[in-house]
């Protein structure tokens, strides 16, 4: 069984920054590709319930003519996607322990602004439990299990507190990188390289412009306001499109920091690097889990990488492969 401990990069690959730019790379895109194809798998689209009319994408991986011994559903990061490198790589890790996968969009991200008239928030939470939902009552016989990276990894674990109340089969998660308090994190985007801050608010008004383009009439949001930097275009649209009024306000919403995940029941681990440049290490001070949830700590993996070699593949993703696997045993 893979620990945080047998992630041992070589030496050019140690660097934080490296790794988390490397992650994203056309490179690490292709060779998410290539292993995704290597499966064999076919996939198809679902649009997938997430209540009160609300609508997201999911592409459904699958390889014909095998009983797969369950269902793993993967959340993606702010402003990533389902096709985003490690999406893939997971997926395709995932298929060759013998699941299907479910590789879901948040609202907003990849090609699904037109799905839904409002915008993407961090606290829409509920309708991805909604979607997860439905993908436990379209294939019941199968187990369910999740993962996540950065945003994804807090909607995962999210998900996994609020499961059992709302009806969801979830038997285990796991997350890579989760942001813990988001108020710290927008000071690490902040105060750290620029490529950072450029990297997240190009996506972002990008993604934006293309919504605006969709829902004219619902997108107050002119091009002075996507010149904002990325606090300031936080706060104006948390102010003027969800009920929370302010940005801390906002941002205790989806914290899963301090006691937060005390209630939690599904299993959990959690992968974390102590060099990652976006979730600070001194975040884990006060961190209360309960006592299934796992976290491991490795010294690289920059934030999201874990790359291995100059091929790009992951350990985070073979990581993730074993722990939810671990349903599957008898």
């Amino acid at each position: 069984m893979l620990t945080a401990a047998d992630y041992c990069p070589p030496r050019w690959l140690r660097n934080p920054h490296l790794q988390s730019m490397l992650s994203s790379s056309r490179m690490r895109m292709q060779r998410g590709l290539v292993l995704l194809a290597a499966t064999g798998a076919v996939t198809e689209e679902l649009i997938l319930d997430g209540g009160e009319g609300v609508r997201l994408q999911g592409w459904h991986s699958r390889i014909e003519g095998r009983e797969p011994v369950g269902m793993a559903l993967l959340l993606h990061g702010w402003e990533g996607s389902a096709e985003s490198s490690y999406m893939r790589m997971t997926a395709a890790r995932m298929l060759e322990a013998g699941y299907d996968v479910v590789r879901l969009n948040f609202r907003d991200h990849g090609n699904t602004h037109h799905l839904n008239p409002g915008i993407f928030h961090s606290n829409r939470i509920d309708e991805v439990v909604q979607a997860a939902g439905d993908i436990a009552r379209r294939w019941p016989q199968l187990p369910l299990v999740a993962a996540g990276y950065s945003l994804g990894g807090n909607f995962v674990l999210r998900l996994a507190l609020r499961a059992p109340a709302a009806g969801v089969p979830l038997r285990r998660v796991a997350s890579v990188c989760p942001v813990l308090d988001p108020a710290i994190t927008m000071e690490s985007i902040e105060n750290g390289p620029a490529m950072y801050d450029w990297y997240f608010r190009r996506k972002w008004a990008g993604s934006l412009r293309r919504k605006r383009d969709l829902f004219p009439e619902l997108s107050d949001w002119d091009d002075r306001v996507l010149k904002l930097d990325i606090r300031a275009l936080t706060a104006w649209l948390v102010e003027h499109h969800t009920e929370f009024g302010t940005l801390q306000a906002y941002f205790d919403g989806y914290s899963i920091a301090g006691d937060r995940l005390a209630g939690l029941e599904v299993p959990a681990d959690i992968l974390m690097a102590q060099d990652d440049p976006v979730i600070p290490y001194a975040t884990f001070d006060g961190w209360r889990l309960p006592a299934h949830a796992r976290l491991e700590i490795a010294p690289w993996g920059g934030h999201c990488g874990f790359l291995e070699n100059w091929r790009g593949d992951g350990f985070s993703e073979r990581w993730v492969a074993q722990r939810l696997g671990l349903e599957a045993l008898p």
